[in-house]
C-alpha cells in the first residue's frame, strides 16, 4: 500500500492530476476543495471514494482513496475541554489499521495553535490510538519548542512514542528530529527558509512492513506547493480481499 500527504496550499482542483502520477492508495491533503461543492467534474468524479472536512468549501482536509480501499469514518473526539480541536480525520482501512489524516491549525487559539492542536487531540483520544497511522501537516517540529509549554513538539512526540507509535521518516532515515537534512517546506517557496513539519508516524508491526520512504523533490513540486509531499510504501493489502498474511 502507498499512503501520500501533502499540503496541496489550494485550488486542488486544479493539482489532482499531478499528485495521482505517484499513484498512491491513499493521499491524505490539506487545503484542499470539498469535491461536493468544489463545481469540478473531474475532481468530483477522481474523488468517488474521500472524507473531507473544513470550515470553508475552499481549504480544508481532505482523505482520498483509490476504488477499492474500504474507508470507515471513526466517531474520534474533537472536544478537549471546552475548546474544539482542527482539523483531524480518522478512518479505519480495510480493517486492518486506524488512519488520522492531519492539519494541524492555528484554531485562534495564542498557545494551543498548530502542535497544540494534536496535543490536545492525543490527550481526549490516547486510548484509541495504537495500531494507527498518523500523517500530515502538523506545522511543527523540535526547533521551535518553548521550555515553559508541555505540549511542544518534542512532547507529543514523547507521548506518542510511549504506545509505540513513531515517525517512520526518522526511523528510515536514522535522523533525529530537529535534524531533518530532507525538508518538507520551501517557505514562500524560498530555498533559504526551509523546514520538516510533515509526518508520517505509525505502530512498530506496520513500520516492520515498510518498504520505501521519500519526500518530493523542489524540482519536481515548488510550482505547485511549498509543501512537498510525503511517500510511504508499506506491505499491507491494498483491498479487503487480500490476505493481510500474504503480504
Amino acid at each position: 500500500m502507498r499512503i501520500v500527504t501533502w499540503n496541496c496550499n489550494g485550488a486542488f482542483r486544479k493539482k489532482f492530476e499531478k499528485i495521482s502520477e505517484l499513484n498512491a492508495d491513499i493521499y491524505v491533503i490539506q487545503e484542499c476543495e470539498d469535491p461536493a461543492r468544489a463545481n469540478h467534474k473531474d475532481y468530483l468524479e477522481w474523488s468517488k471514494n474521500y472524507f473531507w472536512i473544513g470550515d470553508s468549501k475552499n481549504k480544508g482536509l481532505g482523505l482520498f482513496a483509490k476504488n477499492g480501499v474500504d474507508l470507515k469514518a471513526l466517531d474520534w473526539s474533537n472536544q478537549y475541554k471546552d475548546h474544539s480541536v482542527k482539523y483531524f480525520l480518522p478512518c479505519r482501512v480495510n480493517d486492518h489499521f486506524d488512519l488520522v489524516g492531519i492539519w494541524a491549525h492555528r484554531n485562534n487559539s495564542p498557545n494551543f495553535g498548530y502542535i497544540g492542536q494534536v496535543w490536545k487531540y492525543l490527550q481526549v483520544n490516547r486510548d484509541k490510538i495504537g495500531n494507527t497511522i498518523l500523517t500530515g501537516d502538523f506545522n511543527s517540529n523540535v526547533i521551535w519548542d518553548q521550555w515553559d509549554r508541555w505540549w511542544n513538539h518534542s512532547n507529543v512526540i514523547h507521548e506518542l512514542g510511549e504506545i509505540g507509535i513513531e515517525s517512520w521518516y526518522h526511523r528510515f532515515f536514522k535522523e533525529e528530529q530537529g535534524k531533518e537534512t530532507q525538508p518538507t517546506l520551501y517557505f514562500r517557496k524560498s530555498d533559504q527558509r526551509v523546514y520538516h513539519i510533515d509526518y508520517l508516524l505509525g505502530p512498530n508491526n506496520l513500520l516492520s512492513k515498510l518498504t520505501h520512504l521519500e519526500i518530493g523533490t523542489l524540482e519536481n513540486w515548488i510550482a505547485f506547493s511549498d509543501h512537498m509531499p510525503l511517500l510511504c510504501d508499506f506491505s499491507v493489502p491494498i483491498s479487503n480481499n487480500q490476505d493481510l498474511d500474504t503480504q
